[in-house]
């Protein structure tokens, strides 16, 4: 006996409806849990909270970098050309002077040996230094990844889990609050990732030139400031650690978790003021006073005082305690610093202001305190009520010389008075 189709007591269209359910499979039920729509937006706030943590941790530290991989790259290749002939033209000015001073013996024999072995090593290393920092940032961000997004324990695992199970997990105004903060995070990640990226590729650019300052015998000064920059650029988000040691004081809450981020938001542009080479501080007061103009929020205003301290730009001296140079006067020091290396003299500016850089700001504003003076005064005459018809003004006569007045006659100096037993003075 043929199994009772179940739509046979259906008639019209909902018949065929049925059979195609039937021929389909059966149709997707619905969620039967008690949440509905309310399910759904907590899952849609939590989805929205792992993407910008996981934006934020890519921003950051990212995995890749706009910088050269190969040396083999159109950026990179042409200053690896010409860092390896300026390498070769200084080893062979050195063994020029060496076969002609040959006479001198062991110590012009050692000197060529060593400018051999550092021109090898300057144009070996001009190969190796793309490679080397996509190493070095690889690590990082592997680092940076497990110590903020890693489990439960980090920044961003603490956060995720506090919106699943924490304490205030159902309240909306908690979960707003989160969500505001991240995207601020963001914000901030942003200016981080795009400093960063600039900063390191300039210097992967420039470190063949500053390799072949090793072929003049072996002078590491420029070379150890390079790396010096190029590990403080690389190893600045580990900055963000700090903030770690405080991660078990929130007690899964939403609300000192956004204590947290804002925290973050400072240290990040603590991130740009101090890791970004040159122009790190300019980009930092030029967020501040951005954010500060546009807003009256004292919170914000209090995290972005912290981020970015009040200094002074070094250019002619010291006018404080806290000074940090100015981009033109950071570039000059470095400059100076891979001009010895070269051995080429290089005049530094001074530290403060001295005569000589006085007596030269004098004389290059002369012409101009000259002619805003003329304009000045022929304004002011212009302006005067009743001179239709200005006459030039005629140098002041200087007035009769003034005598000074008399003063008190000299008083009269009393004489010693002589010991009783000594004759009187004639």
């Amino acid at each position: 006996m043929p199994d009772n189709n179940p739509c046979d007591g259906i008639k019209g269209q909902a018949r065929e409806f049925c059979d195609r359910s039937l021929t389909d499979g059966d149709p997707p039920v619905p969620n039967q849990g008690g949440g509905g729509v309310t399910d759904s937006a907590s899952q849609l706030v939590l989805d929205l909270a792992n993407g910008l943590c996981d934006s934020v941790s890519e921003l950051v530290a990212p995995k890749s970098l706009s910088a050269p991989a190969a040396p083999d790259d159109w950026t990179y290749a042409p200053f690896v050309w010409l860092g390896q002939h300026l390498a070769v033209g200084i080893f062979m000015c050195v063994v020029v002077v060496c076969a002609l001073t040959a006479w001198q013996g062991v110590p012009r024999l050692r000197q060529m040996g060593a400018t051999t072995g550092w021109t090898l090593v300057a144009v070996a290393g001009m190969a190796s230094v793309p490679v080397a920092i996509m190493q070095l940032n690889a690590a990082v961000s592997h680092a940076f990844t497990a110590a903020f997004n890693a489990d439960e324990t980090t920044l961003f695992g603490a956060i995720q889990h506090d919106l699943e199970k924490g304490g205030d997990a159902g309240n909306p105004l908690a979960q707003l609050l989160i969500i505001s903060a991240l995207v601020v995070l963001l914000a901030f990640a942003g200016l981080v990732y795009l400093t960063r990226q600039f900063g390191i590729l300039v210097l992967t650019c420039a470190a063949p030139l500053v390799l072949a300052s090793l072929a003049r015998g072996g002078d590491t000064t420029a070379v150890r400031a390079w790396i010096n920059r190029v590990l403080g650029l690389l190893c600045t988000p580990m900055i963000l650690l700090l903030i770690s040691p405080f991660i078990p004081l929130t007690e899964h809450s939403l609300v000192l978790d956004t204590a947290l981020l804002l925290a973050a938001c400072a240290l990040m542009l603590r991130m740009i003021f101090h890791g970004v080479p040159y122009i790190g501080p300019r980009i930092a007061g030029a967020a501040r006073s951005a954010i500060e103009s546009r807003t009256t929020n004292p919170v914000a205003r209090a995290i972005v005082r912290a981020g970015v301290p009040d200094v002074y730009e070094q250019e002619n001296g010291p006018r404080g305690i806290r000074t940090v140079p100015t981009p033109g006067r950071a570039v000059h020091q470095d400059r100076g610093v891979l001009y010895a290396a070269y051995g080429v003299p290089h005049r530094t500016r001074p530290g403060r202001l001295t005569t000589a850089s006085t007596i030269k700001q004098v004389n290059e504003g002369a012409e101009r305190t000259a002619r805003l003076t003329e304009a000045r005064r022929q304004a002011r005459t212009a302006n005067q009520p009743g001179a239709t018809n200005p006459q030039p003004r005629q140098p002041r006569q200087p007035g009769p010389v003034v005598p000074p007045p008399a003063g008190r006659p000299p008083a009269a100096t009393p004489q010693p008075v002589p010991a009783p037993n000594q004759p009187p003075r004639p």
